[in-house]
């Protein structure tokens, strides 16, 4: 006998039928001038439809420089617009995303790229030097760096925005096609390269910000803090891309600093937060943490590793947000 068990909450439409991009620009023209990117470091800004643009002007550029359908590109980036533009670009175009630490020695980066079948690398000029094997072996290298500073060889990035936008009717994507190509941090070995095609990371986000009882409850109401790595699925996916699809405002910092946090989070109001436990330790152990408003915030998500229940409920007088931490995966 087969038994049917279902929940007593509505059920959640999987839109298995679209790529990726398609399902997150899906409601853009909705608030097409709504604020989408505001980056930390420079202080720039970025509309919903500026951000569709600059994606599409990307995939055009990706497939100037000979990027095909499933070739893959590599994010050698911290958290910045360009990444932005980048990863969803790559999924315009039909191509693949694979994300690389910044951190990683230049073995760990040449490993990856040989494993994965790089065909394109996009970096800050700070981080060229850690591409020695690469650069004479044919793979291009773009920096997202001004201009002024171009390493020798290299190209920059703002050729890939000097292209009108990415004409969608010119490839035929399936959803079931590889879009993104983590790779896991090798706590049980080396790291290994994970195959998530479209239809697996929209049917993600869907489970996470779709549907009349969400389980993240982002809203276009919401300023998210991403300060985790985009690097890492967790960000990648919890933070950009559901934040994106429900149409909330993405508040990007490059590099994790208690202070410039605090700060941030005051200054912008933010409402949503991805945290690691350490973070979430450098904020309630930060002297001057009662200086800061921090009332804006109403989730805290917390995964990658346990949180002690200690700082689940802990928060300074100005924090009271902070008791709301929930823990993921």
């Amino acid at each position: 006998m087969e038994h049917l068990f279902r929940s007593p909450l509505p059920d959640i439409e999987i839109p298995s039928h679209l790529t990726l991009h398609e399902y997150i620009f899906e409601k853009v023209s909705q608030y097409p001038d709504k604020l989408c990117l505001l980056d930390h470091a420079s202080g720039r800004e970025y509309s919903y439809s500026e951000t569709e643009v600059c994606s599409r002007r990307v995939a055009s550029g990706l497939a100037a420089m000979g990027i095909g359908k499933g070739q893959v590109i590599m994010l050698l980036l911290p958290n910045c617009p360009e990444f932005v533009f980048l990863f969803m670009g790559a999924s315009i175009c039909g191509a693949v995303a694979t994300t690389a630490n910044p951190m990683y020695k230049p073995a760990e980066i040449h490993r990856q790229v040989k494993m994965s079948d790089t065909k394109l690398i996009i970096t800050q000029a700070a981080l060229v030097s850690k591409l020695a094997e690469e650069i004479g072996s044919h793979i291009p290298i773009v920096t997202v760096d001004s201009a002024d500073n171009l390493p020798d060889g290299c190209r920059h990035f703002s050729e890939l925005m000097n292209s009108p936008p990415f004409d969608s009717s010119e490839i035929e994507i399936h959803p079931d096609e590889v879009v993104a190509l983590p790779f896991s941090s090798g706590t049980t070995g080396l790291p290994k390269g994970v195959m998530l095609t479209h239809r697996s990371l929209a049917t993600s986000v869907a489970q996470q910000v779709d549907g009349d009882n969400p389980n993240l409850h982002f809203s276009p109401d919401d300023t998210i803090l991403c300060v985790l790595p985009l690097i890492h699925i967790f960000s990648l996916n919890s933070v950009l891309l559901c934040a994106l699809r429900a149409g909330s405002t993405i508040a990007l910092m490059g590099r994790f600093d208690v202070a410039s946090l605090l700060q941030l989070v005051q200054k912008r109001k933010i409402t949503g937060m991805a945290v690691v436990p350490p973070i979430v330790l450098a904020i309630t152990k930060f002297a001057q943490v009662d200086q800061f408003d921090l009332s804006s915030v109403r989730k805290v998500l917390c995964g990658a590793a346990p949180l002690a229940r200690s700082l689940k409920t802990a928060s300074g007088s100005g924090s009271p947000g902070l008791s709301l931490v929930r823990v993921m995966g």
